[in-house]
């Protein structure tokens, strides 16, 4: 059975975007949508002793854009958001474990697009920092037409699988009844579950990005993710 999973990528994601990402054989960014502000395409959380805080890269006001179109004009956000990062993640367990990837990403590049960005991180930390072997697309690439569940299921049809991995929100939209049509199964994410790990600055949060999970405990990072769910011995 061949699982695909289909989602606009975000900035630095939180565990449950990778638990998707290794639920698929095939993970396609759904990037040629409507760019939405105050959401997750250009920000995330990170963990500071008051709680949590976002931390937002720049793209301007401008609503009538895709994902893929939103543009990253000024630089001076990177160093900013790595000094951040530094200050908050600096004495975690593992920071030095994973300090000359991000530096290279935060320091050693400039990102003009937010899709390009978006992308880099979530295919670099899946394959090189958590092992997944997932095959990685672009919508883009399956000259798509329509409109809303119509393109969905399009694109879901030509790329040929057997099973399609839904986030939860994605219930006020979708019809179970068209997947079933297709024959395809429908299967929808459950984000519950997962046990907590040691964090710095309680009370415990888990809706941050990755990189508190990674910075915290390294690479056992996979077992919080789905390894507990997969009955793996805890570490």
């Amino acid at each position: 059975m061949r699982t695909v999973v289909i989602l606009q990528s975000n900035y630095i994601p939180w565990k449950g975007y990778f638990d998707l990402v290794h639920d698929a054989d095939l993970f396609i960014f759904y990037d040629d949508l409507q760019f939405t502000k105050n959401d997750w395409r250009n920000r995330n959380k990170i963990k500071i002793p008051k709680g949590a805080e976002w931390i937002t890269i720049p793209v301007g006001a401008d609503a009538h854009r895709l994902i893929c179109e939103v543009e990253i004009k000024d630089s001076f956000w990177q160093t900013k958001h790595w000094k951040t990062i530094q200050h908050y993640y600096g004495k975690c367990p593992h920071f030095a474990r994973y300090q000359a990837f991000f530096e290279e990403v935060y320091l050693g590049r400039q990102w003009g697009n937010l899709s390009e960005l978006n992308h880099y991180l979530i295919r670099s930390i899946s394959k090189e920092l958590l092992n997944l072997k997932t095959v990685f697309r672009d919508s883009r690439e399956y000259g798509l037409s329509g409109q809303k569940l119509d393109r969905l299921m399009e694109l879901v049809t030509k790329a040929e699988t057997d099973r399609y991995i839904s986030g939860p929100a994605a219930k006020d939209y979708i019809e179970p009844a068209r997947f079933t049509e297709a024959g395809i199964e429908l299967a929808w994410k459950d984000y519950s579950g997962y046990p907590e790990y040691p964090q710095r600055f309680p009370p415990f949060e888990h809706g941050v990005s990755i990189l508190d999970l990674l910075f915290n405990v390294g690479p056992d990072a996979p077992w919080y993710i789905w390894g507990w769910r997969e009955g793996s011995l805890a570490p």
